[in-house]
């Protein structure tokens, strides 16, 4: 065993020989087994990893990272030393921290924010979406919120990249192609215009329910799963659906819209055009018009039959079913039966190992995931019963958004 100053000897003739790392980047290749927490903090190691990045000199004020695919230098030695040399030679050394920026474009707002690699969202803004049918406008409103976010983030911010979600975003063009809730018509050119304002490694978009589903699997419960479908339920219903680690786009990037596939031909209109969409039933919007199809078939009291259909909210039918409203009661059974019909038909096409829900509508627990379980279980292959999970999902509401389409980016990187 080496003692701590033939240690520190032999770290010093070679930092001599790199011109005591104020020329070259010295690259350590080691494991972290042993590896203190500071050093983990100075080195940007997660717990994932089992190797460590090193930082160029401090001449510059700041930290470059380069990856040990070809390590200049190997050391077997107690890393605690290898630190102290570090820590010595780099105080002062601003630690640089890797993070990608989200973007959901929604309806009438856009929620942007920069998050880091684990997930915390370091900076976030929110702008109108609905200013001007004229796209361009918008976008330049958008790139100079970006720009502002990026200022009010620091110098200790390393962007790796731009992630959008946006509804009927085509992942392989980069655009939105006639978005039925959007004010901008035809197709809007997003990662190529913001390409042209910022220059990052990555900068991708995909629809909103597709980037949920990447964030729960880089963030939330699906970490670890290879198979899995997430599924939106809010203003419309969306779906992202993995397959061995892999989302699937279809070949023209439209894939995995089970919010549209048809639940009764003969049904309820839906805003894309058709009749007895998903959707139309299984939506916030959806529970809505189940109320008031059963306020004319029951006769049970119910504080729901005084309010107006343009009052009457999800949370409403939420609250008044927790208070045992039967009016209430019967419509989250309702809409969980339709949706647990439809999830038996999408475990035939894939098989995952679970079923995300995510939403407003889903907040609502048990109210809504006993009656999906009960009926999916009921319409389900015989060979896929009680293997399927549905689980509530593990993005905190609040800034499920802008996870989803920052996962996008490390989603990327990693392929």
């Amino acid at each position: 065993m080496f003692t701590g100053i033939q240690v520190i000897t032999f770290i010093s003739i070679v930092l001599i020989g790199l011109g005591f790392a104020n020329i070259f980047p010295l690259i350590f290749s080691i494991t972290v087994d042993k590896m203190p927490e500071r050093a983990n903090e100075a080195f940007g190691i997660d717990g994932n990893n089992n190797s460590w990045w090193c930082h160029s000199s401090p001449g510059n004020g700041k930290s470059s990272r380069h990856h040990i695919h070809n390590s200049c230098f190997y050391c077997p030695l107690n890393c605690r030393y290898i630190y102290i040399i570090y820590y010595q030679l780099n105080r002062g050394t601003t630690i640089m921290k890797k993070a990608a920026i989200g973007i959901d474009i929604g309806g009438t707002n856009t929620i942007l924010g920069i998050v880091d690699a684990n997930g915390n969202v370091l900076a976030r803004n929110t702008i109108p979406t609905e200013t001007h049918p004229d796209y361009k406008i918008y976008m330049n409103t958008l790139c100079d919120s970006i720009s502002k976010l990026i200022t009010e983030a620091g110098d200790h911010i390393d962007i790796k990249g731009i992630g959008v979600g946006a509804p009927n975003g085509n992942y392989y063009h980069g655009t939105i192609e006639f978005a039925p809730n959007l004010k901008f018509e035809g197709v809007v050119p997003v990662v190529d215009f913001l390409k042209a304002h910022f220059n990052y490694e990555v900068t991708v978009l995909t629809n909103d329910a597709n980037a949920a589903a990447i964030g729960e699997m880089i963030y939330g419960g699906a970490k670890g799963m290879k198979d899995f479908i997430m599924i939106t339920l809010g203003t419309g219903v969306g779906s992202g659906i993995v397959v061995n680690g892999e989302m699937v786009y279809g070949h023209d990037g439209f894939a995995g819209e089970i919010g549209h596939t048809i639940v009764d031909p003969n049904g309820r209109d839906c805003g894309c055009g058709r009749q007895g969409c998903l959707e139309t039933y299984t939506s916030a919007p959806g529970i809505k018009r189940t109320v008031f199809e059963l306020i004319s078939t029951m006769n049970e009291p119910s504080v729901l039959r005084d309010v107006s259909f343009n009052k009457l909210s999800a949370k409403m039918i939420d609250e008044a079913a927790r208070k045992g409203d039967a009016l209430a009661l019967e419509a989250f059974d309702y809409t969980g039966e339709v949706l647990g019909l439809k999830l038996a038909d999408a475990v035939a096409h894939t098989s995952p190992e679970a079923i995300f829900l995510f939403g407003g509508l889903a907040q609502a627990g048990n109210l809504i995931f006993e009656p999906v379980k009960k009926h999916m279980e009921e319409h389900m292959l015989n060979i896929y019963k009680n293997k399927v999970k549905v689980l509530p999902s593990e993005l905190p509401p609040g800034d499920a958004a802008i996870l989803g389409a920052s996962a996008l980016v490390w989603k990327e990187l990693n392929n």
